[in-house]
């Protein structure tokens, strides 16, 4: 669907109060030139101003203290409930919400993927944590209406050197897709070297779930692959915010869910599989990460 045109002297689209001439008129002729080129490009509503990046950058300090009081917390004998409790506790009284709950029926406030959970795992009083489990703790957050997200993995206890291989080299994946992240490259330049990084070291990528555009819904466009390669996928421009966050798998990369629940995804070989998840913001000449 083709942009509602402005005129040069009338007020930018992004709520500057500047005229579009002064504003975003030269920016949107060069999207309009890759978009003839054939190109995937982001409509105007993916692209946030500074009033909302702020509102956002405001709902992810929440997000990380989140994260960070579960990384002073999490041990050998923890149930998964005791996390789920750990991340309402703080983001209620630092004025958020938690954005899990109750989104499309998931009926908790955070997702605890444990071993072979790929994501969405349910907290739970019978998932005790055991010496040598690996955990993903994701969080998401609500604050005035705007939305952060990121996850860590923990390594709790001993944990194999070949599991724990698995848990570093994910994060050096998110590490290199954030480097390549650029204004106008594709979002294929950030998949590239995340899944070239898994492969080379004897791993695969879930192709079926992916990242996801964030901070003014949960679940923005564009969804986001890490499968893909340079030069594909959409267009990266200033003001565009999504996540990095790739599932790697120790073996095979096929993946199912949980028919009972219809959430917790597992690796269908039973081997184990790790995530990091950042939130991050395409700015005029790099990056800014928002949440991680």
């Amino acid at each position: 669907m083709a942009e509602k045109k402005i005129g040069r002297n009338d007020p930018c689209w992004c709520g500057s109060g500047k005229k579009y001439k002064q504003c975003h008129e030269a920016f949107d002729k060069k999207i309009y030139r890759y978009a003839l080129e054939g190109h995937t490009v982001p409509t105007r509503n993916l692209i946030k101003n500074e009033e909302q990046i702020q509102k956002i950058r405001e709902s992810a300090k929440i997000n990380v203290a989140v994260l960070d009081a579960v990384a002073e917390a999490i041990h050998v004998g923890m149930n998964t409930k005791e996390i789920n409790d750990i991340v309402n506790d703080v983001t209620y009284s630092m004025g958020g919400i938690p954005a899990p709950l109750n989104y499309e029926g998931y009926p908790y406030s955070v997702c605890t993927s444990v071993n072979d959970q790929v994501c969405h795992g349910f907290p739970s009083e019978d998932v005790v944590l055991k010496d040598g489990d690996i955990i993903n703790v994701d969080a998401s957050t609500i604050k005035d209406g705007y939305f952060s997200d990121s996850s860590r993995m923990f390594c709790i206890g001993n944990v194999d050197p070949a599991v724990k291989k698995l848990v570093d080299v994910t994060h050096e994946c998110v590490e290199l897709g954030l480097k390549a992240t650029k204004p106008w490259s594709f979002l294929g330049d950030m998949a590239e070297p995340v899944h070239k990084h898994a492969e080379e070291n004897g791993y695969s990528v879930v192709q079926e779930i992916g990242g996801h555009g964030v901070g003014l819904e949960f679940h923005e466009e564009p969804w986001v692959s890490y499968c893909t390669n340079a030069g594909e996928d959409m267009l990266l421009v200033p003001g565009m915010m999504f996540t990095i966050e790739p599932m790697v798998n120790m073996g095979s990369p096929a993946v199912f869910t949980d028919p009972e629940n219809d959430w917790e995804v597992y690796t269908v070989d039973g081997r184990p599989s790790a995530q990091w998840e950042i939130q991050v913001l395409v700015t005029e000449d790099g990056t800014e990460v928002i949440s991680w």
